[in-house]
This record gives C-alpha cells, structure tokens and sequence, in this order.
C-alpha cells in the first residue's frame, strides 16, 4: 500500500521569519496525520529556518531546487551537500517553471536528480504537458519523454527514493484542474512507463503526486483514483488552514 505524499511547494513567496510563523500554526492542525506523509519545500532563504521550526515534527523539508555539481564556480546556485546538511530530505526537481523560465532540460534534470540521489535525499521529478500538447494529443509523447530522460541511467534500486509528480502545465496556478479521469488517465500511463523500465514491483511502489491547482475541495476526488497517490501543491499551500485541508483530505468527514 503507497502511503499518500502531499508536498507544499510555495514557490517564490514567504520570507524565513513569515515560513515560522506558518509553520507554528501549521503544525498544529496536522500533528495527528500519521496516514500522509506531508512535505514543505519554502524558498532557500528559508530553510535553514523550517529545519529548525519542524525538527521533531512529522513533516519533512524540501528544497525547491539544486545544481548538479558539489561546488564550483557557479554563482547563485544551491548543491546537494548545503541541502542534506540544512535537514532536507526531498528536493523537486524539474517544475515546468524551471523548465519553462530557466532553461532546464531533460539532461540538467536527469544530472540534478542522480546528485540528489547520491547525497540520500528523495528526488520528487516533475513531468508535465503544456496546453497545446494536449490540444493536439501529444500529451503521452511528452510525459514518456520527460519520464524516460528524467530516469535516463538511474538504478532499479535506486527507484524506491524517487517520487512522480504530474503537473500539467495549463492547470498550474490558472485555476484549471485537469478532471479526476484525466489525472488518473496520466498517472497510470506514468506507472505503465515505470514498469516497462523497471518492472512491475518497482511501479506498483512507486509514489505518483498530482499537481494543478490542487484545493481542499478537490483532493478527497483526486486522491480517490487507483495511481494518484498524493498531491504537489501551490498557491492554496500559502495559507495554514488550506493547506491542512488538503492533507486532511480524508479526514474532513
């Protein structure tokens, strides 16, 4: 049984002392989800101080961002070491805003992604289509080239620390949700893809987060189809007490 993983990814909003302030408040709403691994991945400058605010809790850091290299002249950018030695545990990797905005490749993921695997952190690999993919009905030849280039050498064992995260791209921040069939339909195309890979044991393990203007009044409908197992979540992650809607998503009865 895959746990479900729900990760608030809060882009470039909140400063250190406005992420404690969130956490605080946070942290109580959530502290009795044992059935949902919860993730927050601020921005950089805050996480030195979320690694603090959340040490003892059950909420893991992320990072939203690294480089592939363990140092070097490469002025601005984050490695893997700084992050494990913060206290992250996952890193995304790949956000079609990275990719859309900072040039990244299926080769720079694919190079970010190993470097995370090798200082024992989890990479969450995003993959998603832009609208005129969809339109046009090349929404499977883009997710499978992004999966097969994201994964391009990484080991069967290896496997169990990565994370899926389907983010099409028309629904990111635009209010559009792609419909509980249409997400499901990707997510199991994305496991089908994992097992001619790998095999089926490792893509029956492997975790499949959806993302797309995600709220807590879709994500009980979302988190109910077979190959979604869990959500990466933007703007309604900014705010406390959506946010823990949406992680108590099957609690809200």
């Amino acid at each position: 049984m895959r746990k479900p993983l729900i990760a608030g990814n809060w882009k470039m909003n909140k400063t250190p002392n406005e992420a404690v302030a969130f956490a605080a408040q946070f942290i109580q709403y959530v502290e009795d989800c044992e059935d949902v691994g919860i993730i927050l991945a601020p921005p950089a400058p805050a996480l030195t101080a979320m690694a603090v605010a959340l040490k003892g809790t059950n909420i893991k850091l992320a990072a939203q961002n690294v480089h592939w290299k363990e140092s070097g002249a490469y002025t601005g950018e984050i490695s893997t070491g700084m992050l494990a030695e913060i206290g992250c545990s996952y890193v995304i990797i790949g956000h079609s805003e990275r990719r859309q905005y900072f040039g990244e490749t299926n080769e720079t993921v694919n190079k970010r992604l190993n470097a995370v695997l090798n200082e024992s952190m989890s990479p969450i690999l995003c993959v998603g289509e832009l609208l005129e993919h969809r339109k046009s009905d090349r929404t499977d030849a883009v997710i499978e080239e992004q999966v097969r280039g994201g994964l391009e050498g990484i080991k069967p064992e290896e496997m169990k620390n990565i994370v899926v995260a389907y983010e099409p791209v028309w629904a990111i921040g635009t209010g559009e949700t792609a419909t509980p069939g249409q997400a499901q339909q990707v997510h199991a195309f994305i496991r089908r893809l994992i097992k001619d890979i790998y095999d089926s044991s490792i893509a029956e393990e492997i975790r499949i987060q959806y993302g797309g203007s995600v709220k807590p009044s879709n994500t009980a409908e979302l988190m109910a189809q077979p190959d979604v197992d869990g959500a990466l979540v933007g703007g309604a992650s900014l705010d406390p007490e959506s946010f823990a809607g949406i992680v108590r998503y099957n609690k809200m009865n």
